[in-house]
């Protein structure tokens, strides 16, 4: 006996990757709703490969009673207005926008990291997913927090324009085309070219002159792994289609060597470690793409403080950084919470 379950945002690119890994890791559905706007009733998904279409239901009159679970991907208009009628209903929401992941009541989970969170869900049958830069982070800091405990954490991500939609991916590749045929560029999802350039400048500034996207990965990792650790972050969005890397300078209470570190990391759940130490011996965004580890290269010591480290973490930010963690966070929730059969 299987779970029903609906996918809020079916035809954008979470939503779709997400109808991808419910197949791909035969997730136990008897039955699988499309859900978006208005504008995409009618609009046919697929079900991961299997060649089942799916027709887009009209989330305006979506009727939530009896349906288990429902993984929101439609931004946080949506959320807002649908996630409570959802929970109320009795189907628990999975959320991958930002709008609850700072509420008390709503556990921020990431399930490799704090897996135990989950149980707070029932106050009010919400479930956060994280930002796609936070999830990979954590994943990464987490066995070396146990190991010898972080104290601050200094991170610059390459953010690829997947993070920002559709959208982001089209401009990209109009771009580069009108740069190759000699065409005017003109900028309109973001705030400069990202053609053959690096923007750092990712969501809205705010009054400390750091970035939202940076205020998230701060507030996010100490909700998710632990409030003590320090944290300073600038995000930078990068012309790379899928896939985002971070450069991770890590201060520990404890010593903690590089190669001890390789160990702990090789073993540490949802991680691989490529980290060869010659040409191409380390992983990039494009190797990244479809996959859902967060991969771990050039582990290093950090000469210029008693305890650091230094690596390169990269992940396919669609996958790990969205609808994989939210699968995986129904996966926890079933084999906790709502056990079928």
């Amino acid at each position: 006996m299987g779970y029903r379950v609906a996918v809020v945002g079916a035809t954008g690119n979470v939503g779709r990757e997400i109808m991808q890994i419910l197949a791909e890791r035969e997730f136990p559905c008897d039955e699988v709703a499309a859900v978006a706007s208005s504008r995409s009733h009618g609009t046919e998904v697929e079900f991961g490969d299997t060649g089942k279409m799916l027709k887009c239901r009209n989330i305006e009159h979506f009727d939530w009673a009896g349906w288990d679970i429902a993984l929101f991907s439609a931004g946080s208009g949506p959320a807002k207005e649908y996630a409570p009628k959802a929970a109320a209903a009795g189907c628990v929401v999975i959320d991958n926008s930002s709008l609850y992941r700072m509420d008390p009541d709503v556990p921020l989970i990431v399930p490799e990291v704090n897996p135990d969170a989950i149980d707070e869900y029932k106050k009010k049958n919400i479930i956060a997913n994280p930002n796609c830069s936070t999830a990979q982070l954590v994943v990464a800091l987490k066995p070396l927090h146990d190991a010898a405990t972080i104290k601050r954490v200094v991170v610059s991500t390459y953010q690829s324009v997947s993070g920002a939609g559709k959208a982001g991916m089209d401009e990209l590749f109009q771009q580069s085309r009108a740069i190759f045929v000699g065409d005017p560029v003109v900028p309109e999802k973001f705030t400069k070219q990202i053609a053959f350039n690096v923007i750092p400048h990712i969501d809205v500034f705010m009054d400390d002159g750091a970035t939202k996207e940076e205020w998230k990965m701060v507030v996010e990792t100490k909700k998710i792994l632990d409030s003590r650790i320090k944290l300073n972050a600038t995000c930078v969005r990068v012309p790379v289609f899928v896939g985002h890397s971070e450069a991770v300078n890590i201060e520990f209470e404890n010593e903690l060597g590089a190669e001890q570190a390789m160990e702990i990391l090789r073993e540490a759940p949802g991680i691989m470690l490529v980290d060869k130490r010659e040409d191409g011996g380390y992983v990039t965004p494009v190797e990244s793409a479809g996959d859902g580890a967060t991969y771990v290269s050039r582990v290093r010591e950090d000469p210029t403080v008693e305890n650091g480290l230094t690596l390169w973490c990269v992940s396919d930010n669609l996958r790990k950084g969205a609808a994989l963690n939210a699968v995986q966070i129904a996966e926890l929730l079933g084999r906790r919470h709502l056990k079928k059969g």
